[in-house]
């Protein structure tokens, strides 16, 4: 598990850039690549993807979906971008994973051409994919935080994705 510390809204957006862009890195052949994110209330899981939006250069306003549950964003074509889709997705309100079974959750996340982003992702442990990364958002202080890394049980890309995590820890932000 690799922890990174944030004592400010813009460093943990920051953050969430520089993961997205290290995260494009990683190859994949099935499936979507998938992060769950976990925390209190204002423990800044949404500050975190609109970072990471911005670090796909996704320039639509990031706001949770608390209440559609599902925002779908196109990202925009690069050189050698595998990518096209990002899919914000919040399981507050979600009750029963039926719920989210029927929003076509198992297509999106069965796509290997989507990054699927997941608030409240403790709401749907049993039906996420056993490579998911889990971002846990603690608060530490007032303004601070510290966002704890994860993996459920990968088996692909396990060692990219933790030298990324190593590499966004090691930075001065």
């Amino acid at each position: 598990m690799v922890n990174l510390l944030s004592d400010s809204p813009q460093k943990t957006k920051k953050i969430g850039e520089m993961f997205a862009k290290s995260y494009l890195k990683i190859q994949r052949k099935r499936n979507a690549l998938v992060l769950g994110l976990r925390g209190d209330l204002g423990g800044g899981k949404t500050t975190f993807l609109q970072g990471f939006a911005k670090g796909l250069r996704i320039k639509d306003r990031i706001l949770s979906p608390t209440f559609v549950i599902l925002k779908k964003f196109s990202i925009p074509k690069s050189k050698n971008q595998r990518f096209q889709s990002f899919y914000h997705i919040d399981c507050y309100r979600i009750s029963s994973l039926k719920e989210i079974s029927n929003l076509g959750f198992k297509k999106i996340i069965s796509n290997p051409k989507n990054i699927v982003a997941i608030e409240w992702a403790e709401r749907i442990l049993k039906i996420l994919p056993k490579d998911t990364l889990l971002l846990k958002f603690c608060f530490v202080g007032l303004k601070k935080r510290k966002i704890s890394c994860d993996i459920i049980k990968n088996k692909v890309n396990k060692s990219l994705i933790k030298n990324i995590l190593k590499e966004l820890a090691l930075r001065a932000f």
